[in-house]
Order: C-alpha cells, then structure tokens, then sequence
C-alpha cells in the first residue's frame, strides 16, 4: 500500500510540473493592429504604455484588450478594459497595458 501511495505521489507531481511548466514558459505575443494613447501610435503593441496627459485617450485598434491603470506604471488598480475596435477617455486613467 505504501508503494501504491508513492506511485500515485510522482504521479500527481508529474502531472503538476507537465500543466505548469508550458505555461509559465509560454512567450508574450504582441497585440497585432494599432494602439493609440492620448495621440501616440503604438504598432503590434505589448506591455505597458504610460501617459502624464489627464484625461486617458484610448483608441484601441489592435485584436486584444487593453487593460487602463490609474498608475503611470500600470502597477495600479485596473480601472477599465477597452475592447478591440473602441475608443474611450478615461479621467483618472494614467496608463494601459497590452497582454
């Protein structure tokens, strides 16, 4: 019985590690089309864009969502979530992540 426990002990580990490790190790893949923050263009963006211009234009042209941060370092509260093919302001928006 003590053998079985085991077996099923490295089992359950392996199966662990096989769903985490692919994920974890997946690479971050840019957002394909426009982003455009208070007037800049960003093309195929990715990552955090920040602005010190109060209100927060968002256009986002792109295929994904875009994430609005009330930090300039997108280290903040999430705010707001513009969908692809929207433009929005956003008063307290200071930032926007792309993921």
């Amino acid at each position: 019985m003590r053998r079985l426990a085991t077996v099923l002990a490295v089992l359950a580990a392996a199966a662990t590690l096989a769903v985490a490790v692919p994920q974890s190790a997946s690479p971050a893949f840019a957002a394909t089309g426009e982003l455009i923050v208070n007037g800049t263009v960003h093309l195929n963006p990715s990552g955090c864009y920040g602005s010190d211009r109060r209100p927060l234009f968002v256009d986002n042209r792109t295929d994904s969502y875009v994430f609005v941060h009330e930090s300039a370092d997108c280290t903040g509260r999430v705010i707001g979530i513009v969908r692809p093919d929207v433009r929005s302001s956003w008063p307290l928006g200071r930032a926007v992540s792309v993921q």
